[in-house]
């Protein structure tokens, strides 16, 4: 089974005063605007890694509910961020790392079975497995 997405971005410049717009298929974002001021100079707007982070985040959580449901265990909540670094390498720039952070609320679930369960989690979704940056994970369990 292959599922297809879309996303688009439309751009127009050069890139220091350029200008885009991004999009996506279900008009969650609808030509939201990004360039180099919404990225480096702290403009509103997004930026690359801000959509990254945010995609990551959503599929972590959304395989550990997926992971905590299939050993029996719903979550009542998960709360996660991703940070994206951003840095400047070798002339050029790479997404080096993101550090996800999770707050996880779900009963009687034994913290080793969970332990085992979320780092699974992380390097099982499938956002985590196309990303080539270190990828940290820190996190909380409450019930």
């Amino acid at each position: 089974m292959t599922i297809h997405k879309k996303g688009s971005a439309h751009w127009e410049g050069d890139i220091k005063s350029g200008k885009g717009t991004v999009s996506t298929e279900s008009g969650a974002l609808k030509q939201n605007p990004y360039g180099f001021n919404t990225r480096f100079e702290g403009v509103a707007g997004t930026n690359p890694e801000e959509l990254i982070g945010a995609a990551h985040a959503s599929c972590f959580s959304m395989a550990l509910s997926l992971m905590l449901g299939e050993a029996g265990h719903k979550p009542v909540a998960i709360d996660t961020t991703a940070d994206v670094s951003l840095d400047k390498i070798d002339g050029g720039f790479a997404i080096t790392k993101i550090a996800l952070t999770s707050n996880v609320k779900v009963s009687g679930i034994d913290k080793g079975e969970f332990d085992k369960i979320i780092n699974k989690a992380k390097e099982g979704c499938p956002v985590s497995k196309l990303l080539k940056a270190d990828i940290t994970l820190d996190y909380e369990l409450s019930n």
